[in-house]
């Protein structure tokens, strides 16, 4: 999906729509099957893994409390599948244009800025926790389930000296409020297709199934 602002709106609509209801979940699950590269391109596909497999340990319990845990699986499940998409179409920049086309170039620059900011911690923390991997390898200790409180508080540390090192950055060259942005998109007819489908996922999620039937008579 070429256009950013159809790209955005439609993970917007479609992530609503998958944690409305179950059919809308699986309305959804069709569009990413459509609509998506699906596995060929996804990027960190075990932290993906990771999450599939934490939310399944969370619909087993669930289950077992006597709640409809395969409803939450579906729709988070499919939360996450579409996080995955966007995080891997998404490009440098775009956060920035959609931004500014959509709110002018004092708001919008300003929250393009940190939603292009929050990319660049998610890529740096990917590497990181690679790192981390790889270090404690060359340990001759075995990465897991142990390993990850104290990864997790090296990666929120590093997180907050990026941000810190950022805001200066910016200070130094004098950002105040605002900027200068000149936006431009490219799109294609399967972009429109692609939106256009997610809007009926979207409607078919809060309009209830047995609606549906009542107008199909």
């Amino acid at each position: 999906m070429q256009d950013a602002r159809i790209r955005l709106a439609s993970a917007a609509l479609v992530s609503v729509a998958a944690f409305t209801s179950t059919w809308g979940a699986l309305a959804v699950f069709l569009w990413w099957l459509v609509f998506s590269p699906r596995l060929q391109r996804m990027k960190n596909r075990m932290v993906i893994l990771g999450m599939i497999v934490l939310i399944s340990a969370v619909a087993l319990l669930i289950w077992i409390s006597g709640g409809d845990g395969f409803s939450y699986f579906l729709r988070m499940g499919v939360i996450v599948l579409i996080g995955s998409w966007l995080y891997t179409e998404q490009e440098p920049g775009d956060f920035l244009s959609v931004s500014v086309w959509a709110l002018g170039r004092r708001t919008g620059f300003d929250l393009g800025m940190i939603g292009e900011c929050a990319m660049q911690h998610a890529e740096s923390l990917s590497r990181d926790l690679v790192r981390i991997q790889i270090a404690t390898k060359l340990k001759g200790e075995a990465w897991g389930v142990r390993n990850l409180v104290p990864a997790g508080f090296i990666l929120i540390h590093d997180a907050l000296v990026r941000a810190d090192d950022m805001s200066e950055i910016l200070a130094v060259r004098g950002y105040h409020k605002g900027g200068v942005l000149c936006p431009g998109f490219q799109r294609c007819h399967w972009d429109w297709v692609a939106g256009i489908c997610a809007i009926c996922a979207f409607f078919f999620a809060i309009i209830p199934v047995s609606e549906f039937f009542i107008l199909y008579q």
